[in-house]
């Protein structure tokens, strides 16, 4: 991506901003850093509610700071129905994720725009998932749909104007026989179709989440938790810009996730500073996540 402040606005990060900018599309649905400690474990046989609560702001593009300041707010609701039957050894489920999205941005060359609206739906139809002794391992495959409105010409489009595929793998160790302590690995990559308004093909992405935690109390974990985003293909079609580089993102910052066994509810909290990017702005995340079984 070439950048101009049209384009700065355009990769205004991933998913939880999805901005646009002219004939510029942002090539990942997928929010990084929504998973952290223990985010490659999933549950027992039920139903599941678990809600998202991100919040991003950046000001920054390749360390020096922009005459721009963003802001993005997603609240996004995941249902989880995790069946009681197998499949190749594992337990079958499927799962539903309906964002709503509120983008803000001001800047002198720009102006101000902010809007709240319906994002792109996610649905998978494929989630498996192990338990082993000292291991937890999750597979999946999904689709986004760009049921969000879009308009190629807007900053702060809810929706992204086209559809993309997107695999899932990660495990989660745990080296004690306690499960004291535990390892996180979320791998996801995204395969994006053609943006019908532009006639473009955004670039494929692929995202990985990490954490490293301990239980210092009974149904307390405390850790580190990271992520590392990073673009891996150029943008394709006949009007795509022809890049120099291709866009990432590297993330790490503490966690605490909580047990609250009276009312069946599981709460993590994350920030994640953004210590290095390349061809996309860098910011600074907090992100709330809340599961409950129905």
């Amino acid at each position: 991506m070439t950048k101009t402040i049209v384009t700065v606005a355009a990769a205004l990060t991933a998913w939880a901003t999805q901005v646009q900018a002219q004939d510029l599309p942002v090539g990942t649905h997928y929010i990084v850093g929504m998973e952290g400690i223990k985010g490659s474990d999933l549950p027992p046989p039920g139903f599941y509610v678990r809600d998202y609560t991100y919040f991003y702001t950046a000001d920054t593009l390749d360390g020096s700071s922009l005459n721009l300041n963003f802001f993005a707010f997603a609240e996004a609701p995941k249902f989880v129905w995790m069946t009681p039957w197998t499949l190749f050894g594992a337990n079958y489920g499927c799962d539903v994720i309906v964002p709503f999205v509120y983008q803000n941005f001001s800047s002198h060359q720009l102006g101000t725009g902010g809007e709240f609206n319906l994002g792109d739906i996610y649905a998978s139809p494929f989630v498996l998932s192990w338990h082993f002794k000292h291991f937890d391992v999750g597979a999946a495959y999904g689709i986004w749909a760009p049921s969000g409105e879009f308009d190629v010409h807007s900053l702060t489009s809810p929706g992204k104007g086209f559809w993309s595929h997107m695999i899932t793998l990660g495990a989660v160790w745990y080296p004690d026989d306690a499960k004291k302590w535990a390892f996180s690995l979320l791998n996801r990559y995204e395969v994006s179709t053609e943006q019908d308004q532009t006639q473009i093909t955004p670039g494929n992405m692929f995202s990985t989440e990490w954490a490293i935690s301990r239980t210092v109390l009974p149904g307390v974990d405390v850790g580190v938790a990271g992520y590392w985003q990073q673009e891996t293909t150029q943008d394709s079609g006949p009007k795509a810009t022809t890049a120099t580089a291709l866009s990432s993102v590297v993330g790490v910052g503490p966690e605490v996730s909580v047990v609250w066994e009276k009312i069946g509810l599981i709460s993590s909290l994350r920030y994640i500073y953004e210590v290095d990017a390349k061809d996309r702005p860098q910011g600074q995340t907090v992100a709330l996540t809340l599961t409950r079984r129905f």
